[in-house]
């Protein structure tokens, strides 16, 4: 019986050490960090792929948050560009021949799907397939 107590005591006491660690992480954490490790999880609760890890022509599902939207009007095409932020990177998607998408605005929690290029060194998805993910899919 005192090999169970001593374990209890052990196992309780990991618990209690990793629940101080966490309060230690969370008081010396800034929000923006906090934030970001938040939006990491959530993309990785998604099987999505972290921006950080995306390579040149690989097929990815990304998601994240739309930092700012952005329409690049050309004299025959109009480009409307997205900033989306996981917590490590950000990544355009670009939607050729598009001024607007309804629901999707700077706060928006989105997940899209398509092949990553890098244009000009960022990491760019052009009219990829997206999904509003209601409330980051808690």
């Amino acid at each position: 019986m005192a090999g169970k107590s001593t374990t209890t005591t052990t196992r309780e006491a990991r618990d209690h050490k990793s629940a101080l660690a966490r309060l230690g992480e969370r008081l010396t954490k800034s929000v923006t960090q906090m934030e970001a490790d938040e939006l990491q999880e959530d993309a990785a609760r998604l099987g999505c792929t972290p921006m950080c890890d995306l390579r040149d022509r690989q097929e990815a599902t990304v998601s994240g948050t739309v930092r700012a939207v952005t329409l690049r009007p050309r004299v025959n095409v109009p480009a409307l560009v997205i900033d989306l932020y996981d917590g490590s990177r950000t990544i355009n998607l670009v939607w050729l021949g598009r001024r607007s998408i309804a629901g999707i605005q700077p706060g928006t929690y989105l997940r899209a799907n398509g092949r990553v290029t890098y244009y000009r060194g960022i990491p760019t998805i052009f009219n990829p397939a997206y999904e509003i993910v209601p409330l980051r899919a808690h």
